[in-house]
């Protein structure tokens, strides 16, 4: 992973001395509260609905073990005991007290983690593959490209302002496990009929109140115009960007009300008087340098499998968790490993501070000392030997953290709600529970397959619910909480927007709603056909049909 050198950990501890003293004459009544929000907000604070909400970056999801361990001397020492792991695979903190938050600034500062850019309108956290480097069907490792992206961004003078806040994720797979459609910039590596590496851009993706896919605006970017090309999308967004409301400021407005062709034109004229600037080319050495920090570790060469065959024969818990659980590695004899977030009676994509020490010291002996978030609020042991996987999950069990249910109904993404934010119009976190509750057979749900189940408690859509192939979301009528439903959406490479299935059913009906819908789906699904696959066979109506005319009956 990217090390911070003096100049980063100069920048870095500048910005927590500085932070101080704005806090410092914040609470001594020296600045007034519309001056400090804006402070506040660069530093990744905001004010919930019961306490200040702090989030902290970790740059396309990537952890060391030491890391982990100061996220969870923060949450023992400044919170509540526990942190919550987002969509964006960052960590926010729902307890901290404001005097605190430069103390905790400062213990972020002693391991080169940061708060700034998680909030406010600017270029945020770059997200990426969890798989990255790891993935059996790679085009090209994203992460230093990621890292790249990230110190171009970091406190660029002339983006600190933008019209709305910005998101980029980038993947360099066949397969698109970063959500690259639906961000305001995708980038996914690609190479041309030459062999040459180059990046397919994407804008005007995004989710919440106008939900859109993103558009292509060009096919192949030489990797060396990255930063040129990106820095020509942030001009003509902050041009023309609306400023008047923040409803309508993202840059998928901007690209819907220009067109995709014209937008993208605009950005090649803009380009043109950027491409050849010295400092906004990757040269060769560059691009060497930094893939220099994300080299594969030192693999074990001629794993046995025959320990890992035992243990799936003779152990029927452990081999469930290693179907659901583990995926293929480029490596031979190892797998990556998810540790889910997602055990019974737990709020989607929390750990409490004793699980995140002992999830640093499970990395060291089985990951070379590394640990990944995930988008999905979970977390990635990326390099596990297949004879040390039975051992892991033993480890992983007596610490809550193996839960054989990733993919499946019961691994949700989960917003807040209610519980903390003050945007929210309905709950999030107990209505979570309530289906867990009414599907907890194990057995069951790994008979349904992959089935991504997404929820939010407003339309700002941080759960994501519009990408789901069961998507919900909590709205406010006279008071009371309703969720609305929609089928059929997908964050992966056929990336769509679900379809609203009819009027949203109180909170009580949510699990028996779901259940309904479930049913119907065992009954029209053909032989192992995903829940995905048979909606967009059938399509909405039998679906509709089952849950209201049984409302109604």
């Amino acid at each position: 992973m990217y090390l911070y050198d003096s100049h980063d950990r100069q920048l870095v501890d500048e910005r927590v001395a500085q932070f101080r003293d704005q806090t410092r004459r914040y609470l001594a009544g020296e600045l007034s509260e519309d001056e400090f929000r804006p402070l506040r907000l660069m530093n990744g604070l905001y004010i919930q609905r019961l306490a200040p909400m702090l989030r902290v970056s970790i740059p396309y999801g990537l952890l060391s073990s030491s890391q982990l361990r100061m996220l969870g001397h923060i949450a023992r020492h400044y919170d509540h005991g526990y942190g919550h792991f987002t969509t964006r695979q960052n960590i926010q903190y729902n307890w901290p007290a404001l005097e605190h938050v430069p103390d905790i600034l400062a213990d972020l500062a002693k391991v080169d983690m940061h708060a700034m850019q998680t909030s406010g309108n600017c270029i945020r956290n770059v997200t990426s593959d969890h798989l990255a480097g790891v993935a059996a069907d790679e085009v090209e490792d994203p992460r230093p490209y990621c890292e790249l992206i990230r110190q171009w961004a970091t406190l660029h003078p002339e983006f600190s302002y933008l019209p709305r806040k910005f998101k980029i994720a980038v993947s360099g797979s066949q397969r698109d496990r970063a959500a690259t459609q639906v961000h305001d910039i995708g980038l996914q590596l690609v190479r041309n009929a030459q062999g040459e590496l180059g990046v397919e851009v994407l804008v005007g993706g995004g989710l919440g109140r106008t939900p859109v896919i993103g558009e292509v605006i060009r096919e192949f970017l030489p990797v060396r115009h990255l930063l040129s090309y990106l820095e020509a999308i942030l001009r003509v967004y902050n041009l023309h960007g609306r400023r008047d409301n923040k409803h309508k400021a993202r840059i998928k407005i901007l690209v819907r009300a220009m067109g995709a062709k014209e937008f993208g034109a605009r950005v090649d004229r803009e380009w043109t008087a950027l491409r050849e600037r010295p400092e906004l080319t990757l040269a060769d050495t560059d691009v060497s340098y930094m893939k220099g920090f994300f080299q594969a570790p030192d693999y074990a060469a001629g794993v046995e499998t025959a320990p890992l065959d035992a243990a799936l024969a003779n152990d029927a818990a452990f081999a469930r968790w290693f179907r659901r659980n583990t995926v293929e590695h480029r490596q031979p004899g190892y797998r990556a490993a998810f540790v889910s977030l997602k055990a019974p009676g737990v709020a989607p994509g929390d750990m409490t501070a004793d699980q995140m020490d002992a999830l640093a010291d499970i990395a060291e002996g089985f990951s070379f000392g590394e640990i990944r978030v995930t988008h999905t609020q979970n977390l990635l042991l990326a390099d596990v030997r297949v004879d040390e996987l039975h051992a892991l999950w033993k480890r992983l069990e007596a610490e809550g953290l193996g839960t054989p249910n990733v993919g499946t109904l019961t691994d949700m993404i989960c917003c807040p709600g209610l519980a903390f934010c003050n945007l929210a119009n309905a709950g999030s976190i107990d209505v979570a529970e309530d289906i867990n509750r009414e599907f907890d057979d194990l057995d069951y749900i790994h008979d349904l397959g992959d089935l991504r189940l997404n929820m939010s408690g407003c339309m700002n859509a941080c759960g994501h619910h519009h990408v789901a192939h069961i998507g919900i979301l909590g709205v406010d009528k006279k008071g009371a909480e309703f969720y609305q439903l929609t089928l059929g959406g997908s964050s992966a490479n056929d990336a769509a927007l679900g379809d609203r299935l009819g009027p949203a059913v109180p909170k009580s009906e949510v699990p028996g709603a779901l259940r309904k819908l479930i049913n119907t789906y065992v009954d029209l699904r053909e032989g192992e056909e995903a829940f995905l696959d048979t909606y967009r066979r059938v399509g909405l109506e039998p679906f509709k049909e089952r849950l209201y005319a049984t409302a109604h009956s």
